[in-house]
């Protein structure tokens, strides 16, 4: 005798697995979370994540990714891959912060995962390519110098996130950057290397050297200097079309000649820190003046 058709009460709710409240609904960054436009396609239990939230964070792993493997060619003595994945690292950063911003993919996720990747590729692993390339030789003071390096992008990392919500932050306002940026410290850092791979000069190996340089710029990121940005950086009409003609041509050198022009660059903004802090110091006291103004003026007036 064959029984009846079991019919399910439209209204009835699904059946859920055992320990499917422990889950999270949707995985990904916040912002695409929070995004009531987008609405990802469902999988039965399993939960949703868009290609736009995904994508910056990609740029960023890969980027991490990069910088890590620089470590693995340091250890196998080439030194150029090594510090050529480095550079490569700084370029996927500077590129996965645009693209959350371009998609409108920002969140505290993506924020937290960028700095966890800057501090492992930009602190930690120029501290070990240096150390291998030249600090070795000098082993109890270039392992400390090699730490203060790594020590200081994290703590220059950490005073970032620690400020990325407040709001009363001057060198910011007034388009400047607090300290040299982790991926420039790297740069830096390499400043040497590119000249010894150039001239072939041994004494930009010297680990007495390195490790007084290596010291220098631990220091710059940490400190409270204010340093030029992009935001910063606001050419007048008359030069724009040259500058877009040398930019064009730093390019050019940047594939012809990688390691004269990523040490000319390396000069050129070590040589425009203290036009920064002219450039910073008459903003401040421009607005010192119209503060003072404005506290003078009377309150009916």
């Amino acid at each position: 005798m064959s029984r009846p058709p079991v019919t399910r009460d439209r209204g009835a709710r699904p059946r859920k697995l055992p320990g499917a409240r422990f889950l999270t609904a949707r995985l990904g960054p916040k912002a695409a979370e929070d995004d009531d436009d987008e609405q990802p396609i469902r999988v039965a239990g399993a939960g949703g994540l868009t290609l736009r939230a995904m994508l910056p964070n990609a740029i960023t792993a890969a980027a991490l990714c990069s910088g890590l493997t620089g470590i693995r060619f340091a250890i196998d003595g080439q030194w150029a891959f090594a510090i050529g994945l480095v550079v490569l690292a700084g370029v996927l950063d500077g590129i996965d912060g645009r693209i959350a911003r371009l998609l409108n993919a920002q969140s505290r996720f993506g924020a937290e995962l960028d700095s966890l990747a800057d501090s492992l590729s930009f602190g930690v692993a120029p501290a070990l390519i240096m150390f291998l390339w030249s600090l070795h030789d000098w082993e109890r003071f270039g392992w400390f110098a090699a730490l203060a390096f790594a020590i200081c992008c994290a703590l220059r990392l950490a005073r970032f996130n620690a400020r990325i919500d407040m709001d009363d932050q001057p060198h910011k306002s007034a388009g400047f950057l607090t300290g040299v940026p982790a991926p420039v410290g790297a740069g830096l850092a390499f400043t040497p290397f590119y000249l010894w791979l150039e001239t072939g000069y041994e004494l930009f190996r010297d680990p007495v050297l390195m490790t007084a340089w290596l010291a220098v710029i631990a220091g710059l990121m940490i400190s409270n200097l204010p340093t030029l940005s992009w935001a910063s950086m606001r050419p007048r009409r008359s030069i724009r079309l040259p500058l877009i003609a040398f930019t064009g041509l730093a390019f050019a050198a940047l594939l012809l000649e990688p390691w004269w022009t990523l040490a000319a660059i390396s000069i050129v903004y070590l040589a425009l820190m203290p036009y920064g802090l002219v450039k910073y110091a008459r903003i401040k006291r421009r607005r010192m003046q119209e503060a003072a103004a404005g506290a003078a003026l009377p309150d009916d007036a």
